[in-house]
């Protein structure tokens, strides 16, 4: 294979069905590189000390799926040598262990991937309409990310 006919290619899905690892990272493989690095996040059964049922995830989809091909083209900015970008979010209920979010990154060396993930996971939760809620026995709270920039604004 020449390396022209393995563009670089971004997946972005949000979607209701369970997510996969597997098919995830697959979709970044590429025969020129030697990292692939992933981000999984899952949810957890507390936080500060209450039990919680699940998570339920809402999105402005349009407006989330724009943001995220933004967040695509930063990363290659930064990184030129990323290869494949995929970033896979989870809306509505996400039960315990489950994974929310999804995001897998190929470089042709471990350093630019391992960054580019970071990067992905923080702007994402900086910049992306996703808003999450969580449900525990008793009560639910939707949750504000700290990193989310509209509602720093505002204080």
């Amino acid at each position: 294979m020449d390396e022209s006919e393995d563009v670089p290619k971004d997946f972005i899905k949000l979607k209701s069905e369970k997510l996969s690892v597997d098919e995830v990272s697959e979709l970044v493989i590429s025969p020129y590189c030697g990292a692939v690095s992933l981000f999984i996040g899952t949810t957890r059964n507390n936080f500060e000390g209450k039990k919680v049922i699940h998570l339920e995830y809402e999105a402005y989809t349009s407006m989330a799926e724009t943001e995220i091909k933004k967040i695509c083209r930063d990363v290659r900015q930064k990184w030129p040598s990323i290869k494949h970008i995929a970033l896979h979010h989870r809306l509505g209920v996400v039960p315990i262990t489950e994974a929310s979010v999804i995001i897998a990154v190929s470089s042709p060396h471990r350093a630019e991937s391992l960054e580019a993930v970071m990067y992905c996971i923080n702007t994402l939760k900086a910049s992306v309409p996703i808003w999450k809620k969580e449900i525990y026995e008793d009560e639910y709270s939707w949750k504000e990310n700290k990193e989310c920039f509209w509602a720093n604004s505002e204080k």
